[in-house]
């Protein structure tokens, strides 16, 4: 961006959910990367955004999860009162010791490492349904054919969620993506996320009621054989972390799928090299996640007074981890603006780091892997449409299309 076209972001309200930020977040973060790296914004959380602040914090140990508090900040007092904060509150993603670990070591038995590889030669084969279900069409949107019912497909596979269910979520239904943003909701959106909890929490609590009474092959099946036992998992915490499974398991990983695609559309050399070389596409898996991260910003709390950067943080605050700013910071990548998907050393920070490292990251690549190499095996003349006319979804900490046509014929 010239000098001309850029955006004088000081003299304007903080504002990560502007227009001009969710079509580029880049220059929003490279602003205060580059004029305030540790900020305290008007809206009483930190924001830190350079490279060696948001990896030092992700794993210190001085830095935890207060979920109610950074809620009640975010969204006043009254904020946990709301049955989606209370619901939200007891998933594994915003615990801190000892429920954490706990309830981590219950679910992550889905991720090891040697079951995601076991799973490749099945999710190859979800991947390859879905696109020859619109081959002959000539056409789709890799949004709403590919990139969201892929993942999805093999969350409910995990989850053992029955195929005559799936069509609902597959077509109807996606979590509004404000719900984890760090401005506050409207009354509307509010309204929107607690239907689709319930929703979550209507479906997800009779299929738990059925696995009672049958027991499967699944995810569920077990966890509910753990919540039976009684000294593990409460009824409420079972239920949650279901629906966090379920959402986090498919969420990122469509929009990593939509944004890699846009990427390597938008960088035609990146793209023809990748072409040359497919086996490279596990490699090129980093550059592209740390390019494009579909998880911008996450959050922590100060559980002691820290110094970071020359600035204090006080016991009780919470502090805004840029991911997506840390992912292009040239200290730690040269030309960081730039998709190289030779690039050495690459370590994206879009999985979050410690202890609440993300638990489903190996699948979440091993799924970007697949979809990549299975869409352009399939459909080797594929062209993208309307690249210049782009529309991000309205979210500061998810970055994701709603759209993204394209053609074979």
């Amino acid at each position: 961006m010239s000098e001309a076209q850029a955006v004088n972001y000081t003299s304007q309200v903080f504002n990560p959910l502007a227009p001009e930020v969710v079509a580029n977040p880049y220059d929003f973060y490279r602003h205060y990367r580059e004029t305030a790296p540790v900020y305290k914004t008007p809206l009483g959380f930190w924001l830190l955004t350079a490279h060696e602040h948001v990896s030092s914090v992700l794993a210190d140990r001085r830095f935890g999860r207060d979920f109610a508090r950074e809620t009640m900040v975010i969204n006043g007092p009254a904020a946990m009162e709301n049955p989606l904060n209370i619901a939200m509150s007891r998933m594994v993603l915003f615990l801190d010791p000892p429920d954490h670990p706990r309830i981590r070591k219950l679910v992550s038995k889905a991720f090891s490492g040697r079951r995601v590889q076991d799973l490749r030669p099945h999710i190859g084969r979800v991947a390859t349904d879905l696109l020859n279900r619109v081959r002959e069409r000539g056409q789709m949107d890799i949004v709403a054919d590919f990139a969201l019912p892929f993942p999805m497909t093999v969350m409910f596979d995990l989850l053992g969620v029955p195929e005559s269910d799936r069509e609902y979520f597959t077509r109807s239904f996606r979590v509004t993506s404000r719900v984890l943003d760090i401005i506050p909701l409207t009354a509307t959106e509010r309204k929107e996320a607690t239907e689709q909890l319930n929703t979550l929490k209507r479906y997800f609590g009779d299929l738990i009621e059925l696995r009672r009474r049958e027991p499967a092959e699944d995810l569920i099946s077990s966890l509910v054989q753990v919540e039976e036992a009684g000294d593990s998992l409460s009824s409420d915490e079972l239920l949650s972390n279901i629906i966090l499974l379920f959402i986090a398991g498919h969420e990122t990983t469509s929009n990593a799928i939509g944004n890699s695609i846009y990427s390597l559309y938008s960088n035609q050399d990146q793209l023809d090299e990748l072409k040359r070389h497919p086996e490279n596409v596990s490699a090129a898996v980093d550059e592209l996640l740390r390019f494009e991260s579909p998880v911008q910003l996450s959050s922590r709390s100060a559980l002691e007074t820290v110094e970071i950067g020359g600035r204090t943080i006080p016991c009780g605050d919470f502090v805004i981890l840029a991911l997506g700013s840390a992912n292009r910071d040239p200290r730690i990548y040269p030309d960081a603006d730039r998709l190289i998907l030779s690039r050495p050393d690459v370590r994206p920070l879009y999985f979050g780091g410690g202890i609440h490292f993300c638990l489903g990251a190996q699948l979440a690549r091993v799924e970007l892997e697949i979809a990549l190499r299975t869409l352009f095996d399939s459909f080797p003349r594929l062209r993208i449409s309307g690249m210049e006319n782009a529309v991000w979804r309205p979210s500061c900490v998810w970055r994701g299309l709603q759209t993204l046509r394209a053609n074979w014929a």
